[in-house]
């Protein structure tokens, strides 16, 4: 896939008031810090279209931008650590799971984890709930450049290691990308575009 155009269309902390095009939505969300909005602006080959901060908890809204005029990428907010007051983080973590449980244009959501790190209970905790209700999503392994090739490979085989011991019967599909690097770009870009097509193809009927 190539991103022709990507546009911001709209911030709001209110599910109703989302876009209300029949178009196949993608949710990125992480933990605090993970590298979200370097992610994004790496996938549209866009320098800004995502604010990046290196002050945790910089995204506090549901940001809807368009992509190629006929589909929606949408940067939640980051769960756990945010600077923010325990009155402002926990409203907006109560719209983080009004959006996942109310918004039927969702399609998939990409769940980012740090693969320098050891799995974390929130982010284990977050993939239980979706999968809880029935929110279809993959991970995405975040910042591949900071470590070597066999060191990815452990990480990651550990982390599905630990899913496959807890309730998952299988692991989820897995994407590895380093948005400095621009690694797993196009993997990412080719799973959204087959969703796509089939959604279309659906809908056309």
């Amino acid at each position: 896939m190539k991103i022709k155009s990507a546009d911001f269309i709209m911030s709001n902390s209110d599910v109703a008031k989302c876009p209300k095009e029949p178009l196949p939505e993608y949710a990125f969300i992480g933990r605090s810090n993970v590298g979200k909005s370097s992610l994004i602006n790496m996938l549209t080959n866009r320098k800004s279209l995502a604010k990046t901060s290196g002050r945790p908890g910089k995204t506090q809204l549901i940001n809807h931008f368009k992509i190629n005029g006929n589909w929606f990428l949408v940067d939640l907010p980051g769960y756990g650590y945010a600077r923010v007051s325990k009155k402002s983080k926990k409203t907006f973590q109560k719209y983080i799971t009004n959006y996942f449980e109310q918004r039927r244009q969702l399609v998939c959501s990409f769940v980012l984890v740090d693969i320098r790190h050891k799995p974390q209970k929130i982010d284990m905790d977050f993939m239980e709930w979706l999968g809880e209700n029935g929110i279809p999503f993959c991970i995405v392994f975040t910042k591949a450049d900071k470590l070597k090739p066999v060191m990815i490979e452990n990480n990651v085989s550990a982390y599905l290691e630990e899913l496959l011991e807890g309730a998952w019967e299988e692991a989820p599909k897995y994407f590895i990308t380093s948005s400095s690097k621009g690694i797993g770009r196009e993997e990412l870009l080719r799973f959204i575009d087959e969703i796509n097509s089939g959604f279309f193809e659906e809908n056309a009927k």
